[in-house]
């Protein structure tokens, strides 16, 4: 877990991990070797604090990145499953609503998008007006 930009030492680095992969506080103190009232008084350390808010975002980014991966064999199944004729019928309603929610938040998604480009464009040529 280095490389937060703090210096925290071996067992608050292992503390950090250990935070990250078990189930609770006292399993983590428990693996760390030290008790869970250190591990709560370094909970409140902000540079521990930040290292710790930096690995689970991090940890969050690794697990996100490994979902998108399965969204296109996602996607595939829930349309073979809406067009399949032997799938029961609420089971192709569901799928099929399910389609067309995630078609309309793309559309919206890329409609903000749009829209922001154009006010940073705006914004931009303001700049340069001034």
């Amino acid at each position: 877990m280095s490389g937060h930009g703090s210096k925290l030492g071996r067992k608050m680095e292992a503390a950090l991990v250990a935070l990250l992969s078990t189930r609770n506080l006292e399993e983590a103190s428990k693996l760390v070797g030290v008790s869970t009232r250190t591990l709560l008084r370094w909970q409140k350390l902000p540079e521990f604090e930040r290292a710790l808010r930096e690995s689970r975002l991090t940890a969050f980014r690794q697990s996100i990145a490994k979902l998108q991966q399965g969204s296109v064999p996602a996607a595939t199944t829930l349309l073979k499953i809406m067009i399949d004729p032997s799938a029961p019928v609420a089971v192709r309603a569901r799928c099929a609503f399910h389609v067309l929610v995630l078609t309309q938040k793309a559309i919206e998604i890329d409609e903000v998008e749009a829209r922001v480009a154009e006010l940073e464009r705006a914004a931009e040529a303001s700049k340069g007006d001034s």
